[in-house]
């Protein structure tokens, strides 16, 4: 049994190592062009019609995505959320039951040279769309370990009563940005225990909480 658990990660790893691999688009470094206007942030597209739409993403994403020394972006549907959740042991039973909720989900992940994030215009842009477009700002968790490992987390949901629709994550590091998508029935417990999938970091707190202000 063990065995056949072992082998099937290692399976469904290469798998996510191969669809990763072949989004990742290397990108040398290039001088900047001090005569490119700074970034506008502008209002977020409102043309999709399903509130938790995987395939959107802020504008200012595609900025930053095309700044990075290397990106990823990869989707997975109920599917391969079904396949990844039959392999999970049943120390992390819990996660399993939550993967079997979600419908999708879409991932983007970009790192910078050591110069770091280039615009964080940007970033605040992005955050900004999640406001604009209605989802509500349950939680914000900063890890300062030092200029170069200090990590901020926010999430955002879209409720339906008690429900959740889905949710977007946002982590940033000074070197790296990480946007994850998820749809599905969910309620706010489920999504703490994303935690450590799909590129979600292990933030603090064991309940999401409105920021202070």
């Amino acid at each position: 049994m063990k065995r056949n658990i072992a082998l099937g990660f290692a399976l469904l790893g290469a798998v996510l190592a191969c669809a990763v691999a072949q989004a990742q688009e290397p990108a040398g470094p290039s001088p900047q062009d001090s005569s490119q206007p700074a970034y506008k942030p502008g209002p977020p597209q409102m043309a999709d019609l399903s509130p938790v739409p995987l395939e959107w993403t802020p504008p200012a994403l595609a900025q930053l995505s095309a700044e990075a020394a290397v990106k990823s972006s990869f989707s997975l549907d109920r599917n391969l959320l079904g396949g990844a959740a039959a392999l999970l042991p049943d120390s992390e039973a819990a996660d399993r039951v939550v993967l079997r909720k979600l419908d999708g989900v879409s991932v983007h992940t970009m790192r910078f040279s050591e110069a770091g994030i280039p615009d964080e215009r940007a970033v605040a842009s992005i955050r900004d769309a999640y406001h604009l477009r209605g989802w509500k700002h349950l939680v914000t968790s900063t890890h300062s370990g030092g200029p170069v490992h200090s990590e901020t987390t926010d999430v955002w949901v879209v409720m339906d009563g008690v429900s959740v629709r889905g949710a977007v994550v946002l982590a940033e590091t000074p070197r790296s940005l990480t946007l994850v998508t998820v749809a599905g029935n969910l309620n706010p417990v489920d999504i703490l225990h994303l935690r450590g999938h799909f590129g979600i970091p292990r933030f603090e707190g064991d309940v999401l909480r409105e920021p202070r202000n």
